[in-house]
């Protein structure tokens, strides 16, 4: 019986290497048909023109929820590609489709979010050193932008059709409510065959999505002056001792859980007991039960420190609670196992296949829709004065987004 047992596993670990292995030769193939090929010959003839498209776009500020400048920016350089419908949507999304040669097929869509982290009125000015691209937003997601630009008009230019149609979306509010993604898929989902968001990555994809919770915790006293006799209390009190206990939550490591309290508040002068004191916390893992798990012990928490000072609890949900979005199966999927054989065949050594995105993809996820996340280049100092991008590497990143949309998408008659 072990023996028989011992033969079915070793055949079942067989026929999944030898699925993956069929992927990677498929996508080798198409990456060698004279088509691609030349689309991949366009962008080499072109890295002047996408660098400085790049630095362009770059240099326009786009604060979450007032990108329309930048999309604005984006449009007009659709407009002189070959797409068939170019327009936003009711949430200011920019779309443009390029439509297959099927009437069958469902749509593969592509989309890189016009948003960053930083404030309005922000002057921006890339720098180029030592072979990197410096400037605020340049990788998160201006990168991925600039990928899907590039990516249509080498497809045109290399005259390539695809037999599903290909919906490029450029999103608004990836880094605040999501709100741009929700909007999208609400609106077309019966639409949508595969969706891959570029926002982030390079040597490899995400396939499942990390639970993302914000909260605002308060805790609401009397308030008073310094001296005064009642109350005895500030509300920082009680937020002091509940922030200590949190911070010493054993988290676990597999699945892991992260958890983050960034921002703090109290009263707005030095003389005055707080009457509201409270904290931002960043609970995050891929298993939605070990987030619930967490949730109850921290509002126990609240409650006890509350209750111990004669206070109220009250939580917000100011930006963001989002379920951990994990398909089950879906790390065998087609989209997930020709997304690994795309990097394979682009000569990626290390493909990391993973389930932890943090991005445009979890809402797709959530919503029941095969989807990816995976990037254009490798970058650093995401979300910062600092942050920056590698060059020569940002090509071949080009190069794979036009497989990758080839490959889902497939070759047009």
């Amino acid at each position: 019986m072990r023996k028989t047992l011992f033969i079915f596993v070793c055949a079942c670990l067989l026929a999944g290497m030898s699925r993956a292995q069929d992927m990677t030769a498929e996508a080798t193939r198409l990456a060698s048909q004279p088509e691609l090929k030349g689309a991949f010959q366009q962008v080499d003839a072109s890295r002047k023109t996408i660098l400085d498209e790049w630095i362009a776009l770059t240099e326009i500020n786009a604060p979450s929820g007032k990108e329309r400048a930048r999309a604005e920016a984006v449009r007009a350089i659709l407009e002189r590609c070959s797409l068939d419908r170019i327009y936003y949507d009711s949430k200011g999304n920019l779309i443009a489709l390029r439509k297959g040669t099927s009437n069958d097929e469902k749509a593969v869509v592509f989309d890189a979010h016009l948003d960053t982290v930083f404030q309005e009125g922000l002057k921006i000015k890339a720098e180029i050193r030592e072979g990197k691209l410096y400037a605020p937003g340049v990788g998160d997601d201006t990168r991925n932008v600039e990928a899907l630009l590039a990516s249509i008009r080498a497809l045109d230019q290399a005259g390539i059709r695809t037999k599903s149609d290909l919906i490029f979306v450029f999103t608004v509010e990836e880094e605040t409510s999501f709100g741009g993604v929700k909007a999208f898929v609400a609106e077309n989902r019966d639409r949508i065959g595969e969706y891959v968001a570029l926002d982030g990555g390079y040597q490899g994809l995400t396939y499942g999505g990390i639970g993302i919770n914000w909260y605002k915790h308060h805790f609401i006293g009397p308030g008073g002056h310094t001296r005064s006799k009642t109350p005895p209390y500030s509300a920082t009190v009680p937020l002091a001792r509940a922030i200590t206990r949190i911070s010493q939550l054993d988290l676990p490591r597999d699945p892991e859980v992260n958890l983050n309290i960034g921002m703090l508040g109290g009263s707005s002068v030095v003389n005055a007991k707080a009457a509201d004191a409270w904290f931002t916390l960043d609970l995050r893992s891929t298993d939605q039960r070990l987030i619930d798990d967490f949730e109850r012990k921290i509002a126990q928490i609240l409650k006890e420190e509350a209750d111990r000072y004669g206070m109220q609890v009250k939580t917000e949900f100011p930006e963001e609670k989002l379920a951990a979005a994990q398909i089950p199966g879906h790390r065998n999927s087609y989209i997930v196992r020709m997304g690994e054989a795309v990097h394979r065949a682009m000569g990626f050594d290390g493909v990391t296949v993973s389930n932890t995105a943090s991005n445009n993809a979890n809402v797709v996820l959530l919503a029941g829709l095969p989807a990816i996340s995976t990037g254009a280049g490798p970058c650093g100092g995401d979300h910062s004065l600092g942050e920056w991008c590698e060059i020569e590497p940002f090509y071949k990143g080009i190069k794979k987004t036009i497989l990758l949309e080839v490959a889902l998408a497939g070759t047009g008659e």
